[in-house]
């Protein structure tokens, strides 16, 4: 199996990336400039929301959402491993941080650089971006409460799939303005995830395809 991601710089397809990355999956990488749907109109045809990731396979596999590739490439690759088969008790708990990630946790961030970053700066909102701040910040107490016991990862007693789609949220976070600094033991949990082998390959695979390719290797959330 053979994979192709189309991903911008530290974008929500990073997910993606550092999924293939842990994995060890055989991928093309294709950067795009930020954002794809102004920058890059020919991708439309592939992608008519003009949004990342978007990962194809020889197969005719075709994911638009990060969550779901995180989902679907561990179910396909990694059972008993990145994935949490539903006989595992941790089953509910993988799903519910998979989809928690991006509606939950990575939601009001994109609000927070839409309204402090990507708008012309008349029509920004720094109230709206303050108070979307301090929504993600409410909506991270889940996450502090599952790690308050020391706990390495978020269920099934191993690293998965969740954790990489939860990373990625709290990795957004270091890109935001937000009014306080992230909790302890999220900030500690981030700091381990950012020492896993993979996840420094998908860091410099996307910085050297970017250069490679004549894309900025600019992190997009920066705009």
């Amino acid at each position: 199996m053979s994979y192709t991601l189309h991903h911008c710089v530290d974008a929500r397809s990073f997910r993606t990336l550092w999924m293939l990355e842990e994995l060890g999956l055989r991928y093309e990488l294709r950067m795009l400039p930020f954002p794809p749907r102004a920058l890059a109109k020919d991708y439309l045809a592939l992608n008519p929301l003009g949004t990342v990731p978007l990962l194809t396979a020889d197969d005719g596999v075709l994911l638009t959402e990060s969550a779901a590739t995180c989902q679907y490439l561990a179910a396909r690759h990694s059972p008993g491993g990145l994935d949490v088969a539903a006989h595992e008790p941790d089953h509910a708990a993988y799903l519910n941080w998979l989809h928690m990630s991006d509606a939950t946790l990575t939601f009001p961030q994109t609000l927070v650089l839409r309204y402090a970053r990507f708008e012309p700066p008349d029509r920004q909102q720094p109230q709206v971006a303050h108070d979307y701040g301090r929504w993600f910040l409410g909506r991270l107490r889940a996450l502090e409460a599952a790690l308050a016991d020391g706990r390495p990862y978020l269920c099934a007693g191993r690293f998965t799939a969740a954790d990489v789609a939860v990373g990625y949220a709290v990795m957004l976070a270091s890109f935001i303005d937000l009014p306080q600094p992230l909790p302890g033991s999220v900030a500690a949990y981030w700091q381990q995830l950012t020492q896993r082998p993979a996840y420094a390959r998908a860091q410099a695979a996307q910085h050297a395809a970017a250069i490679a390719q004549g894309v900025s290797p600019r992190p997009s959330p920066l705009g």
